[in-house]
């Protein structure tokens, strides 16, 4: 039997009834476990309403769940299929909030207790978080799932207009760009400039200044050829980094 695709799980995500089984304690925002039924099949997924986000001073307050698909539509755009279907349901049980597959994986296997193999895996993720201005990227929003296949989740506080890119991914800082992440950082760069598809999928989640600024950092890493090193200028690492 074929696997779902990511439109297929998007539509599931979208249109299947939720029915809450728990709650994750650990975070900030509230955040709910929850079985999403649709056409005699369920998923396990992730929610998190929009009420239950906790007002931060330098995001706009009621948009993280918006930049959760934000950041699921450019991995996908982007050629990196790394984070796991992601829509906003402006019906469900606590209100409209994100819902995100969830990721069947070993918790406490996670980037810092990665194997040096695995963390060498981790180069499209420490890419991808500089396009999106990652601000909080722990060790623990780094999976592997039962496949061997690596995900990535937790992005509520991306794509701020200035600087901002604080992760525990810095194994690959100063390395050149291969062939294949510069063609995916051109064609995500056309992706955006074309002001159709993606962009206008963006428009939705993220302002216009917002999507002009992940340009600015996409054409940046394009002119250095390289990924950049950690900033002098505001902490380059989260805490707790699990």
């Amino acid at each position: 039997m074929s696997l779902p695709t990511s439109a297929q799980l998007v539509n599931h995500l979208n249109r299947g009834e939720i029915t809450v089984t728990g709650q994750f304690m650990w975070g900030s925002n509230y955040t709910f476990f929850c079985q999403i039924e649709f056409e005699d099949k369920a998923l396990k997924a992730v929610y998190k309403p929009v009420r239950g986000e906790r007002p931060l001073w330098d995001f706009p307050s009621e948009s993280l769940g918006g930049r959760e698909v934000a950041a699921y539509l450019v991995s996908e755009g982007g050629g990196w299929g790394m984070v796991p279907p992601t829509v906003l349901r402006q019906t469900a049980p606590a209100g409209p909030g994100s819902i995100q597959l969830y990721i069947e994986h070993d918790p406490e296997y996670h980037f810092l207790s990665f194997s040096s193999a695995d963390r060498q895996r981790a180069r499209p993720a420490a890419l991808f978080d500089v396009v999106v201005n990652n601000t909080d990227r722990k060790a623990g929003h780094v999976l592997i799932d039962a496949e061997d296949k690596l995900w990535l989740i937790d992005h509520g506080v991306c794509f701020h207009v200035q600087p901002k890119l604080r992760t525990v991914i810095w194994d690959f800082a100063g390395l050149p760009l291969t062939t294949v992440e510069q063609e995916q950082l051109m064609t995500l760069r056309a992706n955006l400039a074309s002001k159709t598809g993606l962009f206008q999928e963006l428009d939705s989640y993220l302002s216009r200044r917002e999507l002009q600024a992940m340009a600015g950092r996409i054409d940046q890493l394009l002119e250095a050829g390289e990924f950049p090193y950690p900033s002098e200028d505001w902490p380059s690492t989260p805490w707790p980094p699990v």
